[in-house]
């Protein structure tokens, strides 16, 4: 539908550039966070929807479901048996607020915490969602460096100085210690400590995004570093788009009631989805435990197969650290190539990839990176796919060399 009215001299200043139309998933799609659409517990999900709307479904007719602004008690009452279990953390349902995903998570920590000119620390690398919403809202973003352990206690010790000897405190140190997104790392138990040790020296909050916390290969996680701090300065996130599916749209908050009251008050929507809620606990209490390590199981095979497919086409131009879980892969290649024309070219010739400098504090440290999502396409898409991503690149930048002599699939 278009308009002869001209809407755009009312629009205010500020706002995001417009979206573009929606033109479908490119052929070989490796971009967000998309699940595998086999591994989605389809029949168990159908039996969950029957059940509980049989049962309760009338209670749909009050907001909330009368279960109050911090969303249904069954589905908290799992989470704090899950976080305990899981992520050594001790809270209650009162110390939980259900959101709409992860993203409506970090814009209520940010409109209750942040205001223009604020500074926040960073991964250096970081999910791009996060970055997006602190450059629109005028907000200063300091990178902290990572390595195969994740953020680098040192950098972040001399940063945390150097900024207090200018009079700058930050609003909180924001971190993925669990799969870290992009780079697949988990932090250990010892920099954990560190952290929570730095960040209550210098009186700075920890804002700890645990999304992909469940898909760790291994099965076993460090503890949160919610549950490691002593003084509960640690505001943490968790959703189950990664470990269920992302299209449910159902996050979560553990915050002290101080922090949390103030969010309840921003969060002005009358409550997330209530069927998706109703659906997730009972599915979750008879079945999460079993379907996250067949998940895991599956998302490593497609790992394989990436990897595979990596060096097959590419060879030695393409580095990567093999991640510890999730659905990404964090690719280095050589430096001419410049990933933000790369994948204007590769979406032209049908496979769409995340270009670095958009997941990154520092442009050109990622100008050359890029992240692949291996979780949605199939073994035989991730395959056809890297193959013509190398064509392009070859093309492009004449990266790699020389294209693998391999068999084209039909």
């Amino acid at each position: 539908m278009t308009s002869s009215f001209d809407f755009a001299p009312l629009f205010p200043a500020g706002l995001p550039a417009p979206t573009a139309r929606w033109t479908g998933l490119a052929r070989y799609s490796f971009v967000g966070g998309n699940n595998d659409s086999e591994q989605v517990p389809l029949d168990e999900l159908i039996e969950a929807t029957n059940i509980v709307l049989r049962r309760e479904g009338r209670s749909l007719a009050t907001y909330g479901l009368a279960h109050g602004p911090q969303g249904y008690l069954p589905l908290r009452e799992f989470l704090v048996t899950k976080l305990k279990r899981d992520a050594g953390i001790n809270c209650t349902v009162d110390d939980l607020l259900i959101v709409s995903g992860s993203l409506q998570a970090l814009d209520l920590v940010n409109n209750t915490l942040l205001t223009r000119g604020d500074t926040v620390i960073f991964e250096q690398d970081s999910y791009q969602g996060s970055l997006n919403r602190l450059a629109r809202l005028g907000v200063n973003v300091v990178g902290i460096p990572l390595d195969g352990d994740g953020m680098r206690m040192d950098v972040l010790a001399s940063t945390l100085a150097d900024l207090k000897s200018r009079g700058i405190r930050p609003k909180y140190i924001y971190t993925i210690p669990t799969v870290q997104n992009p780079t697949g790392s988990i932090m250990p138990e010892s920099r954990r400590a560190e952290l929570v040790r730095l960040a209550s020296e210098y009186g700075v909050p920890i804002f700890e995004d645990d999304c992909y916390a469940d898909l760790v290969w291994s099965g076993h996680r460090p503890p949160a570093i919610h549950a490691m701090s002593p003084s509960g300065g640690v505001i943490h996130i968790g959703s189950f788009s990664k470990s269920i599916a992302p299209a449910l749209r159902v996050g979560f908050i553990v915050a002290p009631w101080d922090v949390m009251s103030r969010m309840l008050s921003l969060k002005t929507d009358a409550g997330s989805g209530a069927l998706e809620q109703m659906v997730l606990a009972a599915y979750c209490k008879p079945h999460f435990a079993t379907h996250v390590p067949a998940l895991t199981k599956t998302l490593r095979t497609k790992l394989d197969t990436l990897m595979e497919a990596l060096n097959e086409q590419f060879g030695t131009a393409a580095e990567f650290e093999e991640p510890k879980g999730g659905i990404f892969l964090w690719v280095k290649l050589p430096d001419q190539v410049d990933t933000l024309k790369l994948y204007q070219a590769a979406l032209a010739a049908g496979v769409s990839i995340n270009p670095g400098p958009e997941w990154s504090t520092s442009k050109s440290h990622s100008s050359s990176r890029l992240r692949l999502c291996f979780a949605s396409p199939t073994h035989q898409q991730i395959r056809e796919g890297v193959a013509v991503l190398a064509e392009v690149c070859r093309k492009e930048f004449g990266v790699p060399a020389r294209s693998a002599n391999v068999e084209k699939r039909a």
